[in-house]
């Protein structure tokens, strides 16, 4: 395995993407402008080919399989970030999308972390590393899915990150230049296209799975304000409580929200 060198993009001590500058790079790297000439004429290729005719609800899912096609990987997901915990967008396998909601309903992990911090954050060893020390409830779910390196990208720009692009090694490794590149540049296009994605008002037909997002983005908060009516607390103690629930008995965030909005769960006072 390669060493440990920053100049490569390997992790710093907070888990980050380094520089020669020995600062992380901002959440515009992978932006638009994020290194098409960089990763390469053949990734770009198989990039485009990916997503050549494919109505823009495919795309997300598209460009995930393309990563794991690119890259030593063992799976992707895509999230969006919004109020309360992410809302996963598409993956490339279930495993890939089991981890994404394990992150969300946890409320951390290297895929929040990068949302917050605007940044890449490569986890290349959840058995033996730093990382595995940070986040060692994920670090063991992961594992036991068969994932030993999570590398997490931002989507957005310098003003705003829209959510995450994260890639599963089943392996602990230290991705390359060329292969960091190539993730930089798939984010970059899962960027464009979250941003082409059509909106409130556009064709019908294609908004809708936008519509569903939504709605399972409304029954979290729907379920947040049932608890805090419930238990008498904010909606930070509420989120905390429906998340720790939910990982107690094995199941999603979303799964225990269902549940609370349907009346068949209810938090009680201790």
């Amino acid at each position: 395995m390669r060493p440990r060198d920053h100049a490569e993009g390997a992790p710093g001590e907070d888990g980050r993407a380094g520089r020669r500058d020995g600062n992380p790079p901002s959440c515009s790297g992978t932006g638009p402008s994020g290194g098409a000439e960089s990763g390469g004429t053949d990734a770009a290729e198989v990039i485009a080919e990916a997503v050549r005719d494919v109505p823009p609800a495919e795309v997300p899912r598209r460009l995930c399989g393309v990563a794991v096609r690119l890259l030593p990987l063992r799976g992707a997901s895509v999230s969006l970030r919004a109020e309360g915990m992410p809302v996963q967008l598409g993956a490339s396998d279930a495993t890939a999308a089991r981890l994404g909601e394990v992150q969300a309903t946890l409320g951390d992990g290297p895929c929040l972390h990068a949302a917050a911090i605007g940044a890449p954050v490569l986890a290349t060893d959840l058995a033996d590393g730093p990382e595995a020390r940070r986040w060692p409830v994920f670090a063991q779910q992961a594992a036991e899915a068969g994932v030993q390196a999570v590398y997490s990208f931002p989507l957005g720009n310098d003003a705003v990150c829209v959510g995450t692009l994260d890639l599963y090694s089943a392996e602990p490794r230290v991705l390359s230049p060329p292969e960091l590149r190539t993730a930089h540049l798939v984010a970059g296009v899962m960027t464009l296209a979250l941003m082409a994605l059509p909106h409130a008002g556009d064709d019908e037909e294609e908004t809708s799975w936008l519509s569903a997002l939504a709605a399972d983005h409304d029954e979290v908060q729907q379920a947040i304000g049932m608890i805090m009516a419930q238990l008498g607390i904010d909606a930070d103690e509420a989120l905390a409580r429906l998340r720790a629930h939910a990982f107690a008995r094995g199941r999603t965030a979303l799964d225990v929200a269902h549940e609370v909005i349907t009346q068949r769960k209810r938090f009680d006072r201790d």
